[in-house]
C-alpha cells in the first residue's frame, strides 16, 4: 500500500499509528466496528517518492481511501483524477481500483491535507493544523522547482501554512498559478468531488486544462 518507495523516507512524512486528533481517532474506531473490512487508519501518500508533482487533496473518503488504503481510490472522487494522470503520462493506468492493483504513478505522488477520515468529510481547523506537520515535511522532500496541485481551498491553504507563508498573499482560484517564493509552483483546481463534477462546477475540460498545464511545468 501507499508509496512505491518506502522505508526511512516514509517515516519522516507519515505516521501510520497517529491518533493525535481524538475526534478522528474515535471516528475511525467507530467506522471499523461497523466496517471491519475497511482500512480505517491514516492513509499514506501514494506514488513516486522522488516525484516532481505532488497532488494534494482534502482527506480520505468514507468508502474510498478509508476503505482501500490508497488516496482517491474506490469512490467517485478518484475517477477523473486518475484518468487525467494517465492521459498526461503521470500514471500507468487510467483507473485505481485497489491498493494492490498494478497502477504506478510516474514522477507524481498523491497525498492529503488530512490523513484520516473526518466525519461528514469535514475536518475541523485543529485537525487540519495538527496534520499539517506531515504535509510540511513532505513538501520539504520535494525537489527544487516542483509543482504542487491543490485540489480545493482547504488543500490550498494547508500548503501555504505548511510552507510557513501568509494566506493573504496566495488567493485560491481554479487554474490559478502561484510562484511560492521560488521554492515550488502551486496550481489550484476545484476538487474533483462528485458534487463538483455533477453540478458542473468542475468539468472534464477544466480539469484537463489543469493537468495539461501541469505537464508543461513538470516537463516530459
Amino acid at each position: 500500500m501507499g508509496l512505491q518507495l518506502s522505508g526511512i523516507w516514509m517515516t519522516e512524512i507519515f505516521d501510520p499509528k497517529c491518533r493525535r486528533c481524538p475526534r478522528l481517532a474515535q471516528f475511525l474506531d467507530d467506522v471499523r466496528s461497523k466496517q471491519p473490512g475497511y482500512y480505517c487508519l491514516p492513509v499514506p501518500p501514494f506514488g513516486d517518492a522522488r516525484a516532481e508533482l505532488l497532488v494534494v487533496g482534502l482527506a480520505p473518503g468514507m468508502h474510498g481511501a478509508n476503505r482501500t488504503g490508497r488516496p482517491f481510490t474506490g469512490d467517485h472522487a478518484g475517477i477523473l483524477l486518475y484518468e487525467m494522470l494517465h492521459e498526461f503520462g503521470f500514471g500507468t493506468l487510467a483507473e485505481s481500483i485497489s491498493a494492490d492493483d498494478p497502477l504506478r504513478l510516474k514522477n507524481c505522488r498523491i497525498t492529503n491535507a488530512v490523513k484520516c477520515l473526518p466525519p461528514d468529510n469535514k475536518p475541523i481547523g485543529a485537525e487540519i493544523n495538527e496534520c499539517n506537520q506531515f504535509l510540511a515535511k513532505e513538501i520539504e522532500t520535494m525537489p527544487a522547482g516542483s509543482l504542487l496541485i491543490a485540489l480545493g481551498g482547504i488543500a490550498h491553504r494547508a500548503i501555504i501554512k505548511a510552507a510557513g507563508l501568509r494566506q493573504a498573499d496566495y488567493k485560491f482560484g481554479h487554474a490559478a498559478e502561484h510562484d511560492v517564493e521560488g521554492r515550488f509552483t502551486m496550481l489550484d483546481s476545484y476538487h474533483c468531488s462528485r458534487y463538483n463534477t455533477n453540478t458542473g462546477r468542475l468539468t472534464t475540460e477544466m480539469f484537463r486544462a489543469v493537468f495539461a498545464r501541469a505537464r508543461e511545468i513538470v516537463g516530459k
